[in-house]
């Protein structure tokens, strides 16, 4: 075997195990290489390997190459964030890199419980030689080396006036009960050393204190998601949460280590967005409509093509619509959407394409004729900006008219953005979802058939 080698100080185990093996690799290896790679090893060596960090981890849960002030590790439940930020600790502690640390959690029982006691927590992952002892009434954890780390509760940020340190580790901070505060008191408290540091983990969360970390140039980020580390988790508890999660913000969030927001000035919510999943789904309908927002330009770099499939039924105010399908795509050619409008078309038993035609015009048309030429084709042109043509159908969703039959993580991640500052881009998705609304609700069509889906 070769490569760079892991930094140890029993040479004879530095020179059989490079750094590029590591648990993954060598989990994948048939049973019997398997067992002859364990085989070159002494005893303790294999007791040596068990604690060898880089060997166990993954590149996201090793401290970031470039220069940092602040490591936010962003990772869904069990994804192996809290181990991450432990070993950091036990080798800056260890090789007394640093000498005073401040661990802080959500509360003093959440410190005690995970960040040291806990399956991941530094006395857990301590050879018994270098195992620190904890001295409950003085609230820290002493190394033998002398170094100490005291313990500190999210709840009371005035604990930190007073004492100095040159590393600090915050565990799940997006939970902290007063972020802003706590952050105002520790980092003037980190000020020993060459390089203080300070490493936060946390399953993330859309508060303000966290925003401002991800836009801070100081401030590295490694993302891991649940199933990432699953070969450390009990069998079937990813399985069991996706399942459970699927389709929902809360997967995104609390599994894969998402930061999932609703910015100020949006027409939709995340919460509006779940409610419209949650309504009863009436399949009676008279009306199935395919909508088309063409992009201006094709090929690889051309905008998405919103191709969004809708049906309503009812009359008046006691009209409702369902979103079927999002069907957009980036980068297609016009012969490609007007395709995968044509399948739409005939799937879901549609009366009518809807398709914006205020850049292509009748090309618009003739390239849909030529996809599907038995389709009743309506061009529609935008008279008003997109936010004013969206209004009406924003509160057609708060007033519960419209659900969606799925979870259409792309369609509404863009209604949730859409219209707050600084939303950029093409709201290509949303154009379609407005046109497919416009003509089932606002305008009810034209000449409904009764159908049933």
């Amino acid at each position: 075997m070769t490569g760079k080698l892991i930094r140890k100080a029993d040479e004879p185990f530095q020179r059989r195990v490079p750094l590029q093996w590591n648990f993954a690799r060598v989990a994948s290896l048939p049973e019997k290489s398997r067992q002859d790679f364990i085989a070159h090893f002494s005893n303790r060596q294999i007791e040596n390997l068990r604690r060898l960090w880089p060997f166990w981890a993954r590149g996201t849960q090793l401290s970031p190459a470039q220069k940092w002030r602040t490591w936010l590790i962003l990772g869904g439940r069990g994804s192996g964030k809290t181990r991450s930020a432990a070993e950091w600790v036990r080798e800056r502690m260890e090789n007394a890199v640093c000498s005073r640390m401040a661990l802080i959690g959500p509360t003093f029982a959440d410190v005690r419980d995970v960040m040291v006691e806990g399956q991941s927590g530094l006395q857990a992952i301590a050879s018994p030689r270098e195992r620190p002892r904890f001295e409950v009434s003085r609230r820290r954890l002493v190394w033998p080396n002398g170094g100490y780390a005291l313990l500190f509760s999210a709840e009371d940020p005035d604990s930190l006036r007073g004492p100095q340190f040159d590393g600090a580790w915050g565990d799940e901070m997006a939970a902290w009960p007063k972020p802003d505060a706590v952050f105002s008191t520790l980092r003037p408290a980190l000020r020993l050393g060459v390089d203080p540091q300070l490493v936060l983990s946390t399953t993330p969360r859309p508060i303000p204190a966290l925003k401002q970390l991800i836009g801070d140039s100081s401030c590295a980020i490694t993302r891991s998601a649940t199933k990432d580390n699953r070969q450390f988790l009990s069998n079937g508890f990813v399985e069991d949460l996706t399942a459970r999660w699927h389709g929902s913000v809360w997967a995104r969030q609390e599994l894969e280590g998402e930061l999932v927001e609703d910015p100020e000035g949006a027409l939709w919510t995340r919460a509006q967005l779940a409610r419209a999943r949650a309504l009863e789904l009436n399949t009676d309908f008279d009306r199935v409509v395919v909508a088309i927002d063409p992009p201006v330009s094709a090929g690889a770099s051309a905008d998405t093509c919103g191709i969004v499939v809708a049906a309503a039924g009812g009359v008046g105010q006691r009209r409702r619509a369902v979103i079927l399908a999002d069907l957009s795509q980036q980068g297609l050619q016009p012969a490609e959407w007007a395709a995968i409008a044509a399948e739409a078309y005939t799937h879901f038993g549609a009366n009518m394409i809807v398709a914006e035609a205020n850049q292509g015009g009748e090309m618009v048309r003739t390239v849909l004729r030529l996809a599907v030429p038995v389709a009743p084709i309506r061009l529609v042109h935008a008279s008003h900006g997109k936010r004013a043509r969206a209004e009406p159908i924003a509160l057609l969703y708060a007033q519960d008219r419209v659900c969606h039959a799925a979870y259409f993580r792309d369609l509404e991640d863009q209604m949730c953005s859409f219209g707050a500052p600084g939303f950029s881009g093409s709201p290509d998705r949303v154009d379609a979802l407005v046109w497919a609304l416009t003509d089932l609700i606002l305008e009810q069509g034209a000449n409904p058939s009764a159908r049933s889906l």
